[in-house]
């Protein structure tokens, strides 16, 4: 089994809930604060598929 993590209210009102990235997956892709995670997923044989992989958005020099 994997890591586990508990899903928690994201927002008083909404329906969105949130859970903690493991620190595993943390280290391992170097995140931090305000990054942002895409996240994609498929259902199979009542399971989740869920891939998720970090966005790397490249600096941009801007030449005025």
């Amino acid at each position: 089994m994997g890591e586990q993590t508990t899903l928690t209210v994201a927002t008083t009102g909404k329906e969105s809930l949130r859970t903690t990235v493991p620190i595993s997956i943390i280290k391992n892709f170097k995140l931090k604060a305000g990054d942002k995670l895409d996240w994609n997923f498929d259902v199979k044989d009542g399971k989740m598929i869920i891939v998720v992989h970090p966005v790397r958005i490249e600096d941009k020099k801007i030449i005025p």
